[in-house]
């Protein structure tokens, strides 16, 4: 028997969930007694009856799967990506204290047989990744199925990902539990709330490696608050199944993060309208509200993309329909949107209203599409409809009726669909008397509910976590199905691990402080790092009304981020940039003018969030983890590797400190002043500037401000280089919409810098965006000529005040740009 007091406070939560016998029945996994190949696994039979199986899916990528009942059952994972799970067989070799597994060029596990069995794994070059702790071995409980695993942590390690945790940027030394919930006004320092992704990247030395434990139970992890010299996790039942990505040869973050996305998937390129500005309260009501939004718009020269309709739009609440009273004619609004360049995203709750009359409900319970209780009859729940039931979205034939449904109203004319409520989140009781705390059980499923489980029936104590992923992925397949030539967009705030294939995720509902404001930036980039490209915050705060200062800083905070909302509650005050006139709408316009600028930049760098599954945002550690300062910045962030922002976090600032990487020079994007890496100064930052820089040796294309994305293939494009260092940059181009990009249809404009200036590859133009200028940026005076494919350019203007020369290109068959100073 083992003793884990140092996960108590996890399993407390654990075992609230799982009812059962206490910490006194762990069970060690025991020595090593047989051990045998299975396909291209390794298994080891121990004297516990667990069994432990390695295997490989690729050689940088290992796999350790514990199994206490022995024989594993189905191999099947909501997070794994279609084909991706494919393995090498792997080389094995014993002795009769140790079994070593590896594959040519790649990681090695070696096992040690006893005293208990304990797995070491070793990337290429023969370095440690990560080891067990031996005195605390792969352990479970016989009574309630949890698992655990132990192991050493190094002093100084740190930890980064975890999805959306409230918390400082790195992990170390924290400890929380994975289980969806609907967590309005979470306070700084709470678990992790409406999104369960059990990946991280861990960093020591400079190297880095990453774990990701598959497993849907409510799950656990103590990253060495129990003790520093260890860390922990586990789960209340199912296997101790987990991945160790051992970053190959660079041993990165960003080639661990693209060994997890191609496990798990990658964002698919969204629709480029979905990068614009987004307007959303609960609630725009009635229709003649909607459209005066729009035209406020439109008549004050506000760019914007989408306009959200919260759930006061339906007739009572009930999905899929509209208010005859405050929408008499959707059909007609919608197209009034379209006609002024707007796209419109309704909001979706899984619960279906109980009504015979409603033929959403009857056609649900004639298909048999509904959750059930323990006792096999239809599950009823209150939520905002009142009593509801609700689909089983771990039912195939459940996802694809969901889906169906999307018909009705993308024929209307709704463009995108926003998944709320979806942990899955309940009312309590009518009559219920004892308070509701944040994770109450009271605010979902009975952990007895039936599910589907795809094939494999289970409890809601297994399948909760992915009750939210699964409502997203049956969204976004139905979306694909009924527009199978348009991109869809999805909103969620619910997810597992592998969100990032079906749908966009915000951190749900904020509150409108500055706390709140300061606590967006290391949630996101930590939910973005854990592979989810598409992420952002509600600007303002969801709860509370803020003031005019602080809805600036957060626009500004905000406007670089990957998903850009303005959202707030029913009972708040207006929040429209122009609300507060004067000075604010001036600097809020100039702030959303500043993301249409660089909608072309945060386009390109989805097309490679695709491609290699690095995602748009990042925290400085993450392109610099070789600098010990990076490693805990967490009031500054990276869009891409080209630009650093440092939003101003506090009331009343006017300036801030900022720190400068080492191994990049920085050029202020507004003045052109340079700042070299590792140095820390503070900036003036008046209430009308962002601090935002650009890394010299970048190319950052840019265009003139538009007023919706619809607007973007009448303008050219301008590429910004920031002088001073080699580089090369990438702009990916297609139509904006649609999967034609997949054959073909798109092109990628190289920019790079050399010693002697800047070379041009411009792939021949099928109807996108013209590259009409160079812009060089960095200069501390004129330069006395500049050459284009050798020819002297006329007539160039240097101002000085942002150190810049506008170079126009006459065609693209413009190749090289040459500076004599």
């Amino acid at each position: 028997m083992l003793h884990r007091d140092h996960t108590l406070a996890c399993l407390a939560l654990l075992l609230t969930a799982a009812s059962g016998p206490g910490i006194a029945a762990w069970q060690g996994v025991g020595e090593a007694r047989v051990v045998s190949r299975e396909r291209d696994d390794v298994v080891v039979a121990t004297t516990s009856g667990a069994t432990v199986a390695v295997s490989f899916v690729n050689r940088d990528v290992v796999r350790i799967r514990m199994t206490p009942a022995g024989r594993p059952g189905r191999d099947f994972s909501y997070a794994v990506a279609d084909g991706a799970r494919a393995t090498l067989r792997a080389e094995l070799s014993e002795s009769a204290e140790r079994i070593d597994i590896r594959v040519a060029g790649g990681a090695h596990v070696a096992v040690q047989k006893r005293p208990a069995l304990s797995v070491a794994v070793y990337d290429a070059q023969e370095r440690l990744v990560l080891s067990d702790d031996a005195a605390r071995p792969m352990a479970f409980d016989p009574a309630n199925g949890a698992v655990e695993a132990t192991k050493q942590r190094p002093a100084g390690e740190l930890y980064y990902g975890f999805g959306e945790v409230p918390l400082p940027l790195s992990r170390q030394q924290q400890s929380f539990a994975f289980w969806n919930t609907d967590a309005g006004n979470y306070p700084p320092g709470s678990g992790p709330i409406y999104q369960t992704i059990p990946f991280f990247i861990a960093s020591h030395a400079g190297l880095s490696y990453g774990v990701f434990f598959d497993n849907t139970w409510r799950s656990h992890f103590d990253m060495g608050a129990s003790d520093p010299a260890r860390y922990s996790f586990g789960a209340g039942g199912g296997d101790l199944d987990y991945y160790v990505f051992t970053g190959g040869r660079e041993r990165s973050p960003a080639s661990v993060l693209g060994e997890y996305t191609a496990l798990t998937g990658r964002g698919a390129l969204p629709p480029l309208w979905a990068l614009g500005y987004q307007q959303s309260r609960y609630s725009y009501t009635p229709q003649a509200k909607v459209e005066e939004i729009a035209r406020t718009f439109r008549e004050k020269k506000i760019p914007a993309d989408v306009i959200y309709l919260d759930i006061d739009y339906m007739d009572g609440y009930r999905i899929f329909t509209w208010s005859p009273t405050n929408f008499p004619d959707a059909r007609g609004m919608l197209a009034t949107l379209h006609g002024e360049g707007f796209h419109a995203v309704t909001i979706v709750d899984p619960g279906v209203k109980f009504d015979e009359n409603y033929p959403v409900y009857r056609s649900g319970r004639e298909h048999g599409v509904y959750v059930r209780d323990a006792a096999g009859s239809e599950l009823h729940a209150r939520v905002w409809p009142g009593v509801c039931a609700f689909p089983d979205f771990t039912d195939p034939q459940a996802r694809a009726w969901w889906g169906d449904l999307h018909a009705k109203s993308l024929d209307e004319g709704v463009d995108g669909f926003w998944n709320d409520m979806n942990e899955p989140a309940t009312f309590p009781a009518e009559d219920a008397t004892a308070p509701v705390t944040m994770f109450d059980a009271s605010k979902t499923f009975a952990l007895d509910v039936r599910h589907a489980g795809d094939g494999e029936p289970g409890t809601h104590a297994r399948y909760h976590n992915v009750f939210g992923m699964q409502m997203a992925r049956a969204t976004f397949e139905g979306l694909r199905k009924q527009r199978p030539t348009q991109r869809p967009l999805v909103l969620t705030r619910a997810g597992y691990a592998g969100i990032q294939r079906y749908a966009a995720v915000w951190t749900g509902d904020n509150i409108a402080s500055w706390e709140h404001l300061a606590l967006t930036v290391p949630m996101l980039t930590n939910l973005s790092i854990s592979g989810v490209p598409f992420v952002g915050a509600d600007v303002g705060g969801f709860n509370g009304t803020p003031s005019a200062e602080l809805y600036t800083r957060w626009l500004q905070a905000a406007v670089l981020t990957p998903f850009l909302r303005t959202h707030s509650a029913i009972d708040t005050e207006p929040r429209e940039p122009w609300t507060w006139g004067g000075d604010s709408e001036r600097i809020n316009k100039a702030t959303i003018e500043l993301r249409y600028r660089l909608l072309p930049y945060l386009y390109s760098l989805f097309a490679q969030a695709e491609a290699d599954g690095i995602t748009p945002l990042r925290p400085l550690w993450f392109e610099y983890p070789r600098d010990p300062k990076a490693a805990l910045v967490d009031d500054q962030y990276l869009v891409g590797k080209d630009l650093l922002v440092a939003p101003v976090l506090q009331a009343g600032s006017t300036k801030r400190r900022i720190y400068f990487p080492v191994g990049s020079s920085w050029l202020d994007w507004w003045d052109g002043s340079r700042h070299d890496g590792g140095t820390s100064e503070f900036v003036a930052a008046p209430l009308d500037r962002l601090p935002l820089y650009v890394r010299v040796g970048a190319g950052v294309p840019t265009e003139p401000v538009i007023q919706h994305s619809g607007e973007a293939k009448g303008v050219a494009l301008t590429v910004v280089v920031a002088l001073g260092a080699a580089g090369t940059s990438r702009i990916f181009q297609d139509a904006g919409d649609g999967y034609g990009y997949r054959h073909g249809e798109s092109r990628t404009i190289e920019v790079a810098q050399t010693a002697a200036g800047v070379d041009l590859t411009i792939p021949r133009n099928h109807g996108f965006q013209r590259l009409a200028a160079v812009e060089l940026v960095g200069l501390e005076a004129a330069p006395k000529a500049v050459r284009l494919d050798g020819k002297i350019v006329a007539s160039l203007s240097f101002d000085a005040a942002t150190r810049r020369v506008r170079v126009p290109l006459p065609n693209e068959q413009a190749r090289r740009i040459r500076i004599e100073m």
